[in-house]
């Protein structure tokens, strides 16, 4: 049997959080479909959605990967990552790396603490090499600072009544009085900024950045209201003194209000992050020919719908007549709602009882087992 007479398999998975990155998952579901014994052509392609993944994803295409010091959230000295594509034309900055949950321990998490200092170190550095576009993926973020943070790395004085700067984190919001967009360098004028966020969130509100995102990094009740405060008070003073509004933005509360803070000093838009990441790795190009599309990350849920990463894959597959298998980590969905979503079936890789803690120690070979089990039975329904 020739190479173009066999099933073409595409593993387009992303991370599993807190125990794979895309490129391990995608790795793993096709070692288990070889090991079953399926007689398929298997390609993999990671995928991310703006989160945990995303440069390992856009760098799966090519690229060059840089790495440099920078702070951690609560501002401790790391290593973090980020990429050059296009022939060093565009940077892509995983958020997650530099300012990110997985960098802190349960007991650090505290968004009124946690800046995003070290992300803006990454696209400092970044404008030095020449870049013409940054794309920036936002999740995994361990911090509500209104990307206040970031923008300070970036040249940016945010000063109190006393004109010290304001501490870092969530709380330090509560002492801004004066913003200085001096030393802000002149050539951020020239860059495009593209957020990679499916997120719709507003800044603000209900539905704004603390109170929807806060107690994913840590806030406590008492911390959200304060947190909610001073988010409004810190955009409301950009407001009156940079004439920018985005205290209601679409999309404004990204990863703490990052993607607000962002919106109000740099040229900046917001696109979808699967849709990026899909576009640059020629994702319909590598549909040709495919028989079936198998996606997967760490847990399928209500906010799978909104746009994340897996739905991107099938809707794009469902488009060509190709169905869209998931691996995944947990099931947290109504079956029938994720099969009119364009995901004929879904599968949890954990195949027994265990603690939280086994099951993403025992991630790789879990994925690679359930994706063993899912090649006896394409064989069994003559998919070989």
């Amino acid at each position: 049997m020739t190479e173009g007479e066999r099933m073409k398999i595409l593993v387009a998975a992303g991370a599993f959080k807190q125990s794979l990155r895309a490129t391990e998952a995608s790795a793993a579901i096709a070692r288990g479909l070889e090991e079953s014994g399926l007689g398929a052509v298997v390609e993999q392609l990671p995928i991310a959605d703006g989160g945990n993944g995303t440069l390992d994803a856009f760098l799966a295409a090519g690229g060059e990967r840089i790495t440099i010091p920078v702070m951690d959230p609560l501002m401790r000295p790391i290593e973090a990552d980020y990429g050059l594509i296009d022939g060093g034309k565009t940077a892509v900055i995983e958020m997650a790396l530099a300012s990110g949950l997985e960098l802190l321990k349960p007991s650090e998490l505290n968004p009124l603490a946690a800046s995003t200092y070290g992300t803006g170190q990454l696209m400092a550095d970044a404008l030095t090499r020449g870049v013409e576009r940054m794309i920036i993926g936002l999740g995994g973020s361990a911090t509500v600072d209104g990307g206040m943070g970031c923008l300070g790395a970036l040249g940016l004085k945010l000063l109190d009544r006393s004109g010290n700067a304001i501490p870092a984190g969530g709380a330090g919001l509560a002492a801004l009085a004066t913003i200085d967009a001096g030393g802000l360098d002149e050539r951020w004028r020239d860059v495009e900024i593209v957020i990679a966020s499916d997120v719709e969130n507003p800044t603000l509100g209900e539905r704004g950045a603390a109170r929807v995102f806060g107690p994913q990094k840590g806030a406590d009740a008492a911390m959200v209201e304060l947190l909610e405060r001073n988010l409004s008070h810190c955009f409301t003073v950009v407001y009156e003194q940079r004439g920018v509004d985005v205290r209601a933005a679409v999309g404004g509360g990204a990863a703490g209000a990052f993607a607000a803070g962002l919106m109000a000093f740099l040229n900046c838009r917001l696109k979808s992050g699967i849709d990026l990441v899909l576009a640059q790795n020629r994702f319909r190009d590598k549909l040709d020919h495919c028989a079936l599309v198998i996606t997967g990350e760490g847990q399928i849920d209500g906010q799978t719908l909104d746009g994340k990463g897996p739905l991107g894959v099938a809707k794009l597959a469902a488009a060509r007549g190709i169905p869209t298998i998931a691996i995944v980590g947990g099931l947290n969905i109504d079956d029938s709602a994720l099969h009119k979503a364009g995901v004929q079936a879904a599968f949890s890789i954990v195949d027994k009882p265990m603690p939280l803690e086994e099951a993403l120690a025992q991630a790789e070979d879990l994925t690679r087992r359930a994706a063993l089990r899912l090649g006896y039975v394409l064989r069994l329904a003559g998919w070989d």
